[in-house]
């Protein structure tokens, strides 16, 4: 996490991904491979931005 790092809501985590649908993300999460998520008080998931850059760049291959 770096100084200028911010949470993405999960809506904001989609539209990043290309408009992947919240159910794909949820999936994702029960399989264990979203991206690393933080649970609030409210019990809402946020995202670091790093987090979800790190989960991308992990994912990069040639094709």
């Amino acid at each position: 996490m770096s100084r200028r790092d911010e949470l993405l809501t999960v809506a904001q985590v989609l539209d990043e991904l290309g408009g992947v649908s919240r159910r794909t993300f949820y999936r994702w999460r029960e399989l264990g491979t979203a991206p690393v998520c933080i649970q609030l008080p409210n019990h809402e998931l946020r995202v670091w931005r790093s987090d979800l850059v790190s989960w991308l760049d992990a994912r990069r291959r040639i094709v």
